[in-house]
C-alpha cells in the first residue's frame, strides 16, 4: 500500500518546529528517522494530515556524560551512533545503553532510526522505552511555554500514547546516575524482529553484595513496567531465581507470542539470566 495524501513541512529549528506544530494541530506527526511512522503511514495504520521533518535539525544528536554524571542523548542520535559510543563518551557506568542497542532491529534501521522517534513511538517492546523504565530516565520536552521535563514513568501512558501534547518535541533523554551492574535481554522469534518479551535489571551493590536493584519488564503490557514485587525479593537479599519468580507473577496480556503461561516461564527465564549477567560485571 501507499500512504495516504499528506503535507510536507521541513522545520528549520526546534523552535520552529513547535511552532509548526502548534499551528497545525493534532493532525501533524513528527518525521525523525522514519523508521516507525513510515511504515505505519504505508499500512495506513497512521494517517497524519502533515508531516513535520525535524531530521535534519542541528543541536539534537548529543552523546556525552555531563559534569554531573548523567548520560545525555539528543532525540535525533540515532541508535547506531550509540551502538558505537567508544568507552571514552560513556564509560562503565552506561554500557548497558550501548549494549542495548544490538536488539534493536538491524543494521540499516538502527543507522537511520533515532532515541527520540523510538521513545515517541512508545512502543511497548521497544528498547528504549524500556531502559527508559528501568534506568529512570527523564524526557525533556520542548513546547512553546519552554522545556517540561517528565520521567519515563510518567511518559508512556498506554499502546502508542505518551505525555507529549501536540504541540510539544521530544529533545532530550537524560539518564540521571550511572548503572554499572545492569544488562538487558530479550526473546524475539528471529533476529531483528519484535520481541515478544524483553527485561532490564539494575542492580544495586555494596562491596561483594547485591543490595537491592530495578527489574523493569517490556511487552507484557501496555507499556514497559517495573517488576515491584521482584525488586522487593532483590532489597530482601533474596536470590536471582526468586527474583525471576516474583517478576513472573506479572500476569503478561495473551499475544502471537503464546499464551500467558508461556510469557510468564520466558519472563522467568529472562529476568534470571539479566540478574546473573548484570552480577557478573
Amino acid at each position: 500500500m501507499k500512504p495516504a495524501a499528506f503535507r510536507y513541512h521541513r522545520a528549520r529549528d526546534a523552535d520552529g518546529a513547535v511552532r509548526l506544530l502548534a499551528e497545525l494541530g493534532e493532525e501533524a506527526k513528527v518525521l525523525a528517522g522514519g523508521q516507525s511512522l513510515v511504515a505505519m503511514m504505508a499500512y495506513r495504520l497512521a494517517r497524519p494530515r502533515h508531516l513535520v521533518d525535524i531530521g535534519g535539525l542541528r543541536g539534537l544528536d548529543h552523546l556525552h556524560v555531563d559534569a554531573d554524571g548523567a548520560l545525555r542523548v539528543g532525540a535525533l542520535t540515532t541508535h547506531h551512533t550509540v551502538e558505537r559510543a567508544p568507552d571514552s563518551v560513556l564509560g562503565a557506568g552506561f554500557a548497558v545503553v550501548r549494549e542495548t542497542m544490538r536488539w534493536i532491529g538491524h543494521l540499516p534501521i538502527r543507522t537511520r532510526g533515532t532515541a527520540g522517534g523510538s521513545l515517541a513511538h512508545a512502543d511497548a517492546t521497544a528498547e528504549w522505552c524500556l531502559l527508559a523504565v528501568a534506568l529512570d530516565a527523564e524526557l525533556h520536552v520542548l513546547g512553546p511555554r519552554g522545556v517540561r521535563r517528565i520521567a519515563a514513568a510518567e511518559f508512556f501512558l498506554g499502546p502508542y500514547t505518551t505525555a507529549l501534547e501536540p504541540d510539544e518535541l521530544l529533545v532530550e533523554i537524560v539518564f540521571p546516575r550511572p548503572a554499572p551492574y545492569a544488562t538487558v535481554t530479550e526473546f524475539a522469534e528471529r533476529r531483528g524482529d519484535f520481541a515478544l518479551a524483553s527485561a532490564a535489571v539494575v542492580l544495586d551493590r555494596d562491596g561483594g553484595r547485591v543490595r537491592g536493584g530495578r527489574v523493569a519488564l517490556g511487552g507484557v503490557g501496555p507499556v514497559p513496567l517495573r517488576a515491584a514485587a521482584a525488586e522487593r525479593v532483590l532489597a530482601d537479599g533474596g536470590t536471582f531465581a526468586e527474583c525471576a519468580q516474583a517478576a513472573a507473577g506479572v500476569l503478561p496480556e495473551d499475544g502471537p507470542g503464546g499464551g500467558a503461561a508461556y510469557r510468564r516461564q520466558l519472563i522467568r527465564t529472562l529476568v534470571r539470566r539479566a540478574c546473573e549477567e548484570a552480577d557478573a560485571r
